[in-house]
């Protein structure tokens, strides 16, 4: 079984999105061991420039805990796929690692030093999405990625 870590920046503040992270936990963890690792927001009132430097030294420090883990970074400029090639694609990478690290930053974004130390950067969409409700889409869709590979009735 594979461990999946969601590693993120700050606390889920609204329920709605509290109840919708609940839900997808107790489905995935049928199909994977699942941690989400919260780490502080910094208050950006030092600028934004620090604030984004601080939290991005934060997840590095999370990731180096775990180095023999494959790291993905939810990143607007990263790649885009489709549900079915990240299926694929998750498959393949949890033949070859036990863990993976799914990364969201915070509201500011993270430095480009951690998307030189990542395995690979997922886009979602072009969209931008508030970064409490990111978490709550990727635990979705990392449950659509595991019920497309064991052919569970889900996706459509």
């Amino acid at each position: 079984m594979v461990k999946i870590n969601i590693i993120c920046i700050g606390k889920i503040k609204d329920k709605y999105i509290r109840d919708g992270i609940s839900e997808f936990s107790k489905r995935l963890s049928r199909y994977a061991n699942l941690n989400i690792i919260e780490l502080p927001e910094e208050d950006d009132n030092k600028g934004i420039g620090t604030a984004i430097t601080k939290e991005t030294e934060r997840i590095i420090d999370a990731l180096n805990k775990r180095n023999r883990s494959y790291s993905i970074l939810l990143d607007l400029k990263g790649k885009l796929k489709s549900s079915e090639e990240m299926a694929e694609e998750i498959e393949n990478i949890s033949l070859q690692h036990s863990e993976i690290n799914f990364i969201i930053g915070g509201s500011n974004g993270v430095d480009d030093e951690l998307r030189k130390l990542v395995d690979f950067r997922l886009a979602f969409s072009s969209f931008t999405f508030p970064h409490q409700l990111m978490r709550l889409i990727l635990m979705e869709q990392i449950y659509r990625w595991i019920s497309i590979t064991k052919n569970i009735k889900y996706h459509k």
